[in-house]
Protein backbone atom coordinates (compact mmCIF):
# COMPACT_ATOMS: atom_id res chain seq x y z
CA UNK A 1 0.00 0.00 0.00
CA UNK A 2 0.75 3.32 -0.60
CA UNK A 3 -0.13 6.99 0.89
CA UNK A 4 -0.76 9.49 -2.13
CA UNK A 5 -0.24 12.86 -0.30
CA UNK A 6 -1.31 15.79 -2.90
CA UNK A 7 -0.79 19.60 -2.01
CA UNK A 8 -3.62 21.72 -4.82
CA UNK A 9 -5.09 24.59 -5.00
CA UNK A 10 -8.30 24.55 -2.94
CA UNK A 11 -10.41 25.79 -5.65
CA UNK A 12 -9.58 22.16 -7.43
CA UNK A 13 -10.58 20.40 -4.84
CA UNK A 14 -13.65 19.41 -5.56
CA UNK A 15 -12.88 18.27 -9.20
CA UNK A 16 -9.96 15.97 -7.78
CA UNK A 17 -12.82 14.01 -5.39
CA UNK A 18 -14.85 13.35 -8.36
CA UNK A 19 -11.98 12.13 -10.26
CA UNK A 20 -10.86 9.61 -7.42
CA UNK A 21 -14.35 8.84 -6.43
CA UNK A 22 -15.38 8.12 -9.98
CA UNK A 23 -11.68 6.04 -10.29
CA UNK A 24 -13.35 3.46 -7.73
CA UNK A 25 -10.80 5.62 -5.11
CA UNK A 26 -12.49 6.38 -1.68
CA UNK A 27 -12.09 7.64 1.88
CA UNK A 28 -9.39 10.44 1.95
CA UNK A 29 -8.64 12.79 4.83
CA UNK A 30 -8.44 16.75 3.56
CA UNK A 31 -6.72 19.13 5.22
CA UNK A 32 -6.74 23.53 5.07
CA UNK A 33 -2.10 23.81 4.53
CA UNK A 34 -0.27 27.10 4.43
CA UNK A 35 2.82 27.19 2.46
CA UNK A 36 5.14 28.12 -0.18
CA UNK A 37 7.34 26.62 -2.72
CA UNK A 38 9.55 28.17 -5.43
CA UNK A 39 7.30 31.38 -6.09
CA UNK A 40 8.14 31.98 -2.66
CA UNK A 41 4.60 33.57 -1.87
CA UNK A 42 3.40 36.62 -3.61
CA UNK A 43 3.14 40.68 -3.19
CA UNK A 44 -0.32 41.81 -2.31
CA UNK A 45 -2.00 45.42 -2.09
CA UNK A 46 -4.36 46.88 0.57
CA UNK A 47 -4.98 50.41 0.63
CA UNK A 48 -2.45 51.36 -1.31
CA UNK A 49 0.66 49.68 0.76
CA UNK A 50 2.06 46.23 -0.68
CA UNK A 51 2.95 43.23 1.95
CA UNK A 52 4.41 40.06 1.09
CA UNK A 53 1.99 37.05 1.55
CA UNK A 54 4.96 34.04 2.35
CA UNK A 55 2.70 31.41 3.00
CA UNK A 56 -0.28 30.80 0.63
CA UNK A 57 -3.27 28.77 1.32
CA UNK A 58 -3.52 25.34 0.12
CA UNK A 59 -5.35 21.88 0.61
CA UNK A 60 -4.12 18.62 1.38
CA UNK A 61 -5.05 15.41 0.30
CA UNK A 62 -4.21 11.96 1.29
CA UNK A 63 -5.48 8.84 0.20
CA UNK A 64 -3.97 5.18 0.89
CA UNK A 65 -3.88 2.89 -2.56
CA UNK A 66 -3.02 -0.85 -3.21
CA UNK A 67 0.41 -0.21 -5.18
CA UNK A 68 -1.47 -1.22 -8.59
CA UNK A 69 -3.67 1.42 -8.13
CA UNK A 70 -0.85 4.39 -7.31
CA UNK A 71 -0.23 5.24 -11.20
CA UNK A 72 -4.03 5.49 -11.80
CA UNK A 73 -4.09 7.76 -9.02
CA UNK A 74 -1.42 9.91 -9.52
CA UNK A 75 -2.94 10.52 -13.12
CA UNK A 76 -6.59 11.24 -11.68
CA UNK A 77 -4.68 14.25 -9.53
CA UNK A 78 -2.59 15.21 -11.99
CA UNK A 79 -5.67 15.51 -14.79
CA UNK A 80 -7.74 17.13 -12.37
CA UNK A 81 -5.63 19.85 -10.58
CA UNK A 82 -3.26 20.95 -13.36
CA UNK A 83 -3.42 24.61 -14.16
CA UNK A 84 -0.30 25.00 -15.84
CA UNK A 85 0.60 27.70 -13.86
CA UNK A 86 3.07 27.94 -11.21
CA UNK A 87 1.79 27.28 -7.41
CA UNK A 88 -0.29 23.90 -9.18
CA UNK A 89 1.27 21.63 -6.06
CA UNK A 90 2.84 18.41 -4.98
CA UNK A 91 2.35 15.05 -4.94
CA UNK A 92 4.42 12.72 -2.77
CA UNK A 93 4.01 8.84 -2.22
CA UNK A 94 4.78 7.44 0.22
CA UNK A 95 5.02 3.83 1.71
CA UNK A 96 2.63 2.21 4.29
CA UNK A 97 3.39 -0.95 6.21
CA UNK A 98 0.20 -0.92 8.21
CA UNK A 99 -3.57 0.22 8.58
CA UNK A 100 -5.69 -0.94 11.25
CA UNK A 101 -9.77 -0.47 11.59
CA UNK A 102 -9.97 1.46 14.85
CA UNK A 103 -13.71 0.07 14.81
CA UNK A 104 -13.45 -3.16 14.16
CA UNK A 105 -9.64 -4.41 14.25
CA UNK A 106 -9.15 -5.00 10.62
CA UNK A 107 -6.32 -4.97 9.10
CA UNK A 108 -4.13 -3.73 5.77
CA UNK A 109 -6.16 -3.93 2.35
CA UNK A 110 -9.25 -4.66 4.61
CA UNK A 111 -9.17 -1.56 6.60
CA UNK A 112 -9.16 0.64 3.97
Amino acid sequence: MQKIEAIIRAYKLEEVKIALVNAGIVGMTVSEVRGFGRQRGQTEQYRGTKYRVDFLPKVKLEVVVENGLVDMAVEKILAAAQTGKIGDGKIFISPIEQVIRIRTGERNLEAV
